[in-house]
């Protein structure tokens, strides 16, 4: 069953074959005279790689770290709402603008100005805005930032006030992921959250009051003590305040973390992996039924106001990753910084006097790229586009996907689109397979039933992991 750990995209997607679980490893960055642990990967061009025109900007700053947080953070304390003389923020930003200043563009003249900005976190919205605008003018000279870019910023409530909010919409930022989580008093205490229910209601008017027309609300599902009667609450309540965008995230137990030490999954207070399943109906039902486009996994929107930036994931696009933990994707490779504040400035001042690495020598292997290809396709409601994939990897794989997903479409877990995007019934798609040439014609994109395919995601793309690593004449990169 799906269980989306809502891990920022500052992680690097590490598929492994022949397993039932996708979890994200980190890809440490390397450094000259080392061992090389940078992942080889590639677009779906690797021969003529795109230059990066999104980043990701990790700000680590919290006021506490929450019960079930395992990302590198740096909690300031709970009484900070802002951080205007806080050393320790003005100094990562000095070693944030350092590192972005000495990223070594490959193709210089191919650059291209940057389409879409994130900051994640953390909580981006600590960060007194004068520190941000140092970073967005950093990017602005070294890779040249469009008119009208797409600025993200993750916002929890309780941390920014109208002036403060006008004042980062005056810098740019003209899209806010907005922390929510829940709407009960008792389940953001019981998460260790900083905000509570006043502080999120407030966030919301004043979002809305400052203008910002595109705006996330993010949702935690499977929480513990969560009822169906609490999750219907909070997306009811998420809908009444017509954010263009919502996001909801199924809570995934992980090692470290409070809530690691204190629950199982499956196991009480924690949902049953029954009642996670019906959490995630219940949203896909009313976001759906309330005119949200249920675009990726975890991801709804109204027309128009798909996330961007994580769109360039999804399509395996280039991006740079800055800042502590961030994961790039440039040439081909993916690697990521270190996840200690000191090992970072260490990365960076490496990085400025050329000891520092971000590629090695290699080939990248077709079939790491096919898999990424796949888990990231098959997460969107587009789907796999079989003939951008056919011409990349050949039509053997193409074969063996859909003889392998064939029970799934028969029971509609999996669906076939033709080139139109006309779902192909199944008794067509059985006398298809009657000729394979017939059927490499006429599937034109596979995808993922909403919410049935999609809550089975885990396992039905490990599938696919399974005849790619079984691939014999899988083409050289």
């Amino acid at each position: 069953m799906l269980k989306s750990t809502f891990t920022p995209i500052f992680w690097v997607f590490t598929p492994k074959p022949k397993s039932p679980k996708l979890p994200s490893r980190a890809i440490t960055s390397t450094f000259i005279n080392s061992t090389p642990l940078v992942r080889h990967n590639a677009s779906l061009n690797p021969n003529t790689p795109l230059p990066p025109s999104s980043a990701y900007i990790h700000l680590p700053f919290c006021r506490k770290r929450c019960h079930y947080c395992g990302f590198p953070i740096v909690a300031l304390g709970s009484a900070s709402t802002q951080a205007h003389d806080d050393p320790r923020v003005s100094n990562y930003i000095h070693w944030l603008c350092r590192e972005i200043s000495a990223t070594k563009v490959d193709q210089p003249d191919a650059k291209a100005p940057l389409q879409t900005v994130y900051f994640g976190g953390g909580t981006p919205s600590l960060v007194p805005p004068k520190m941000v605008s140092s970073v967005l003018e950093t990017l602005r000279m070294k890779f040249g930032l469009r008119e009208g870019a797409e600025i993200s910023m993750e916002m929890d409530p309780g941390t920014f006030d109208a002036e403060k909010m006008q004042e980062m919409v005056l810098l740019g930022v003209n899209r806010v992921s907005l922390g929510v989580q829940a709407f009960q008093e008792e389940l953001l205490r019981a998460c260790g959250r900083a905000h509570g229910l006043k502080e999120v209601h407030e966030a919301i008017d004043v979002v809305k009051s400052c203008g910002v027309e595109n705006w996330s609300v993010d949702l935690i599902a499977s929480l513990p003590h969560q009822t169906s009667d609490m999750w219907e609450e909070s997306l009811r309540l998420t809908i009444e305040s017509q954010p263009t965008h919502v996001s909801v995230y199924d809570l995934q137990i992980e090692q470290g973390t409070k809530f690691g030490r204190l629950y199982s999954p499956g196991k009480f207070p924690m949902p049953s992996e029954i009642q996670s399943a019906e959490f995630y109906k219940m949203a896909s039902r009313m976001l759906c039924d309330a005119n949200y486009n249920h675009y990726e996994i975890s991801s709804y929107c109204k027309s128009g106001y798909e996330c961007k930036h994580n769109y360039t994931y999804w399509k395996n696009k280039p991006f740079y990753g800055f800042g502590l933990g961030s994961a790039s994707f440039v040439g081909g490779l993916r690697f990521s910084r270190p996840k200690k504040v000191n090992d970072y400035i260490s990365f960076v001042q490496n990085l400025e006097n050329g000891l520092a690495n971000s590629s090695v020598d290699g080939h990248i292997h077709g079939k790491d790229t096919a898999m990424d290809v796949v888990m990231l396709s098959l997460r969107t409601a587009r789907g796999l586009d079989l003939k951008c994939f056919q011409e990349s990897f050949g039509s053997s794989v193409v074969l063996s996907l859909l003889e392998a997903y064939k029970p799934y479409v028969e029971s509609g877990l999996v669906i076939c689109l033709d080139e139109r995007r006309r779902t192909i019934r199944i008794d067509d798609l059985n006398n298809s397979f009657l000729n394979k040439t017939n059927t490499e014609r006429r599937v034109a994109y596979i995808r993922l039933s909403d919410p049935e395919g999609f809550l089975l995601s885990n396992e039905l793309i490990a599938l696919a992991f399974g005849v790619i690593d079984s691939w014999k004449d899988c083409p050289p990169y």
